[in-house]
């Protein structure tokens, strides 16, 4: 049977996906159902199966395309100067990657527990790449001695942790700017890691 008009794969795929993401970051994953899912794209709960196999693995793919897109990024923006400057961009795409991602990371650190043992895995190695690559950072940072840090993994864990912390409070069009809170962020890092000249 032929699909109807406006449920081609280009545009109905996409269209679950959102709708996934909408709904898992505001009612969690094990609340929703994919006949939810489908009411808000606006089809049939079966022709989700054209789409997916299951809820588990559209969780998969939401979150493991988050990480993709996150790494990505900062592939793009990394400066390639010295670990210093590395560290500013790396603050600063974190930020201005997930504060125009905000339900992707909600739901990659609240339902991560609701992936199966596979699937964590892989989404794991994938925070694992994107973990690496700021410890590397810092690594170089302490090596050089422009950094003062006595374990590089643990902050690494206090960095990406105070950069999430972004995410909860901030607004678009509230007291700070976002770029006013990239800077505010990154004297914070910078002075949390040791950065030479900074106390």
């Amino acid at each position: 049977m032929a699909r109807k008009t406006g449920s081609h794969s280009e545009i109905t795929g996409p269209r679950i996906r959102a709708a996934a993401l909408q709904l898992f970051a505001r009612h969690g994953f094990a609340a929703v159902s994919m006949r939810q899912i489908a009411g808000e794209v606006g089809v049939q709960a079966g022709a989700l199966y054209l789409y997916t196999p299951d809820k588990q693995t559209l969780l998969f793919d939401l979150l493991e395309a988050h990480m993709v897109e996150l790494l990505d990024s900062w592939s793009k923006s990394e400066a390639g100067g010295d670990p210093v400057q590395n560290l500013e961009a790396f603050c600063r795409c974190h930020i201005q990657f997930n504060l125009s991602h905000s339900d992707s990371l909600f739901i990659s650190y609240m339902e991560l527990r609701n992936l199966d043992p596979d699937n964590f895995a892989k989404i794991e190695a994938y925070r694992k790449r994107y973990e690496d690559a700021l410890e590397a950072i810092l690594k170089a940072g302490t090596e050089a001695k422009l950094f003062s840090l006595p374990d590089t993994k643990l902050a690494t864990m206090a960095v990406i942790a105070m950069l999430n912390g972004v995410n909860t409070w901030f607004r678009e069009g509230g007291r700070l700017s976002q770029d006013r809170v990239e800077r505010i962020y990154w004297n914070m890092v910078r002075r949390a890691v040791g950065a030479k000249g900074f106390s």
